[in-house]
């Protein structure tokens, strides 16, 4: 008799539960470590995963063989049994083998935390270059748990819902598999070039780029849409967007630059999914700007900017930063006043636009320096052009034989060039009470 679409739809359905592993050496609080289950449940959740139970273990190290010790691993297949679990999720990384021995002995899926976020990174892939970069990623985390797999092979790979790989790629060998990673190495490689390309391209023309940057639903994305009235894809949920998303945002002073929206990042973000996304975040690293933006509800909002600092020092990228605790609509008066005071940083509701004012004012004074007054001899044609490539000319004028240029300086620029226009700034002349000399 054939299944309706309705039944089938029930028995391919996820149900699970989740199992957190406390070591000494990770040496997490009580509240650290009920905050990372609470995330895995929301991470579960965001794959489509029904959570039936959560169990957790305090043990000196993990089983070589189980993982969790051999009664948690009994009183787990008794919960299985009862509750009719199709899938155990272990927050920590499993080895190859302690997921074959845990499927052998529970009869189960066993997924961890690393290959759920990778599923989830797959469901969220919409471009090709997302999808080549989570292939990779899987790939990548798949290979070395190839070995003597059996049966299991296609459970470990399939994931949440067998989404993944495929099945097809997972029963190849070894080889197969390392050609095709070395295939999306190149094809990634490819897009290194281009994007390396577009950035020398809006380097020449000056146009400044700002990364947005952060933990994953700290609200990245509506800011860019507030920000540039971008039709993104905005939701209350982990990893809602994936591919990054370019627009161009006006200043107070007219100036437009790129504002990007980067992926969230979180807790032990898998190393294979940084590797493979290295060319998308290289963007962060080559931006004039990171916004660092802040969920200023969230109770352990001072763990996730340390994931955050944490990630943006392995890629590299120690930029000026401007910190944005976003959500103020969410917090009372109380929680405001202990968000932190260090660095700069800002206070904001993505929603409010005197907010998104005051945003737009202080990128512009971290790009833009002060204001200054050149007087320059008319005949200078060269200065005067230099003039106009070290900031935007706000006022000019003839004063006599010379000309007058009042102008926002581009702080990049003015470090390169500035030391040739300080014969004619007018306030350093002024503070060190000389004439003024038009030779050069």
């Amino acid at each position: 008799m054939k299944k309706t679409s309705h039944e089938t739809n029930e028995t391919m359905e996820d149900k699970a539960i989740l199992v957190s592993l406390i070591t000494n050496n990770l040496r997490l609080s009580d509240e650290e470590a009920a905050y990372s289950l609470h995330e895995l449940i929301s991470l579960a959740e965001t794959a489509g995963v029904t959570v039936l139970d959560t169990m957790s273990q305090n043990k000196e190290s993990p089983d070589t063989k189980w993982f969790v010790g051999k009664g948690k691993a009994e009183e787990l297949k008794a919960k299985i049994g009862e509750l009719g679990a199709t899938t155990a999720i272990f927050d920590q990384e499993l080895s190859g083998a302690q997921v074959r021995n845990l499927e052998a002995f529970l009869d189960v899926k066993i997924i961890d935390r690393t290959q759920l976020i990778l599923d989830i990174f797959a469901q969220r892939a919409r471009t090709r270059e997302g999808i080549l970069q989570v292939e990779l990623a899987q790939l990548s985390y798949l290979l070395p748990r190839l070995s003597g797999q059996g049966k299991n092979l296609s459970r470990l790979g399939g994931g949440i819902g067998t989404r993944g790989p495929g099945e097809t790629k997972l029963e190849t060998d070894r080889r197969h598999i390392r050609d095709r990673i070395s295939e999306l190495k190149r094809q990634l490689q490819e897009v290194k070039r281009h994007r390396t390309l577009h950035r020398e391209r809006r380097k020449k023309t000056g146009i400044f780029q700002v990364a947005l940057v952060g933990y994953t639903n700290a609200g990245k994305s509506t800011l860019l849409k507030q920000l540039t009235h971008a039709d993104v894809y905005v939701e209350n949920q982990l990893f809602a967007t994936l591919d990054p998303t370019s627009r161009t945002m006006e200043l107070p002073s007219g100036k437009e630059i790129v504002l990007t929206d980067t992926v969230g990042f979180i807790q032990n973000l898998p190393h294979d999914l940084i590797a493979a996304f290295r060319a998308t975040l290289e963007e962060v690293c080559e931006a004039d700007l990171i916004l660092h933006v802040v969920d200023s509800s969230a109770e352990m909002r001072q763990v996730q900017m340390k994931v955050v600092d944490q990630v943006l020092a392995e890629l590299g990228a120690h930029q000026e930063r401007l910190t944005l605790f976003n959500k103020l609509d969410l917090c009372d008066p109380a929680e405001v006043e202990l968000l932190s005071t260090e660095g700069d940083f800002l206070k904001i509701s993505a929603y409010v636009a005197a907010d998104l004012d005051k945003l737009k004012f202080a990128v512009q004074e971290k790009l833009m320096g002060d204001n200054k007054t050149f007087r320059i001899p008319a005949e200078k044609g060269d200065v005067i052009s230099l003039v106009y490539r070290v900031g935007d000319v706000l006022e000019n004028g003839l004063d006599g034989d010379d000309m007058l240029f009042k102008v926002r300086v581009n702080n990049k620029e003015y470090e390169k060039h500035g030391y040739m226009l300080a014969k004619y700034d007018e306030s350093t002349i002024r503070d060190k009470g000389e004439l003024v000399d038009h030779e050069v």
